[in-house]
């Protein structure tokens, strides 16, 4: 039977993992049973960051919305349901990049809606 030498498909997936821990604090960096452990925990928390960064992004549009909506005297909730009445279909993304960049345009939709 001939010689079978092993370890370049292990020695691959060693590497791998590795290349994964770059810029990880202390063994989790180079040692590959803390690596593969860290890898697992950072990809869990990258997983559910990608979804709370939708959340965060929503609250601070509501936010912003808000702040530019009192001064020119409606509540955000007032604003956001005289919308919804008004059949004016633009979402919270689109009103804190005009409360926030174009404020004469923010006016104009807060009047119409009054």
């Amino acid at each position: 039977m001939t010689r079978v030498k092993r370890g370049t498909l292990s020695v691959r997936k060693r590497k791998k993992i590795l290349k994964h821990t770059k810029g990880f604090k202390w063994g989790r960096k180079s040692k590959v049973r803390a690596a593969k452990e860290a890898v697992l925990h950072a990809w869990t928390h990258a997983f559910a960051g990608r979804k709370q960064k939708k959340r965060d992004f929503r609250t601070l549009w509501n936010v912003r919305i808000n702040a530019a909506s009192r001064e020119l005297g409606v509540k955000y909730s007032d604003l956001i349901n005289k919308l919804k009445k008004a059949d004016i279909k633009l979402d919270r993304k689109i009103l804190a990049d005009f409360a926030r960049n174009n404020p004469e345009i923010f006016t104009k939709i807060v009047e119409k809606v009054k």
